[in-house]
């Protein structure tokens, strides 16, 4: 079996990292591979140890066909990588399948229906995606969530990074710097908030992006909130924090929340579009409104005050990772794989 996977993002985002460990784990099993990405990619220096696989420069749909080895077929991961494995099929007749990961309606326009037509399937991350594109009716659906990371981490640097916030309670968020998307405002209204009293209270945020700016000036005068930036140690960050808060305003599926589990801290998120497929409330965490910053600020003073409410949720997260892991994500695909080419599983 060859599978060409295909991802023609600048960044890297939570839908890099599915790639990234979907290909990692197909590896395993000793599937062969094609990646079709830009140039630029991160996926070229995360991926440099697998084996058996293949990469193809490709930066807009219509780059790197010639380049391509005979596949059996193409996975596109995103949006313009669902354009490209529309233009190869009808190139060379290479059947594709594409994983919907944004919880957005996708538009009714001529070339979206042509393109998600053209799928052999369309995979959707979680329960929301599914039912819209069920209601499309423009090919078949299954579902497939992310899965989690399995961090590593570093003792030193977490020790480090406790002895750095001793004595206070730290409420991390990791996520890109789009508030329309992930809603940090949120989370500086609710420092703003607390700064005066609850001093004890300090909120740590990882991340770059767009707003990063914007966000930095909100905040200004703000001893409570911390800009850390961009890290790629997130398993070691994880580990230092003692609450987690994902206020955002759409999200396909949070995998993010999957990692935060992971480390067995407590999580805040807002009840929309995926989440709530991985996050129940008051059973492996806590749910409030999108877009409430006074129901934030509440949740977050309700945890701090209840740390045995806190264990009890990550108790309960902790026992839904089972389905959410790397192997059980690759798993499902190589069936789906299997089951559309019409051969065994390895």
């Amino acid at each position: 079996m060859h599978i060409c996977h295909v991802n023609l993002a600048r960044n890297f985002r939570g839908g890099e990292r599915q790639t990234q460990l979907l290909i990692e784990q197909l590896a395993a099993h000793d599937i062969v591979q094609t990646l079709v990405c830009r140039q630029d990619s991160p996926l070229r220096q995360a991926l440099s140890g697998v084996e058996n696989l293949d990469l193809v420069a490709a930066d807009q749909m219509w780059v790197g066909h010639r380049c391509m080895p005979p596949v059996d077929l193409i996975h596109a991961h995103e949006a313009r990588a669902v354009h490209w494995a529309w233009l190869h099929a009808r190139l060379n007749g290479t059947p594709y399948i594409l994983t919907r990961r944004v919880p957005q309606p996708v538009k009714d326009k001529w070339f979206n229906r042509q393109t998600y037509r053209g799928a052999a399937t369309a995979v959707a991350i979680s329960s929301p995606i599914e039912a819209h594109l069920k209601a499309r009716h423009w090919c078949p659906v299954t579902r497939i969530p992310s899965a989690l990371s399995h961090f590593t981490r570093n003792t030193t640097v977490v020790e480090t990074l406790r002895q750095r916030f001793e004595g206070r309670y730290v409420v991390g968020h990791v996520g890109a710097l789009v508030d329309r998307h992930k809603g940090q405002s949120l989370i500086i209204d609710t420092a703003r908030r607390l700064a005066d009293t609850h001093p004890d209270i300090v909120f740590l945020l990882l991340g770059s992006g767009e707003d990063e700016q914007r966000l930095k000036r909100e905040s200004e005068g703000l001893d409570n909130v911390i800009w850390e930036g961009f890290q790629s140690n997130v398993g070691d960050y994880l580990a230092a924090m003692d609450l987690f808060v994902f206020p955002s305003r759409n999200e396909g599926l949070g995998s993010t929340l999957l990692d935060v589990m992971d480390a067995e801290v407590p999580i805040i998120a807002s009840d929309v579009d995926g989440i709530p497929d991985i996050v129940i409330d008051n059973e492996s965490g806590v749910l409030i409104a999108p877009s409430d910053a006074e129901a934030l600020h509440d949740a977050v003073l309700a945890m701090k005050d209840d740390p045995g409410r806190g264990a009890r949720l990550t108790r309960g997260a902790c026992q839904r990772l089972e389905a959410f892991t790397p192997e059980a994500m690759a798993s499902q695909y190589r069936t789906l794989y299997a089951r559309l080419l019409d051969t065994s599983t390895n």
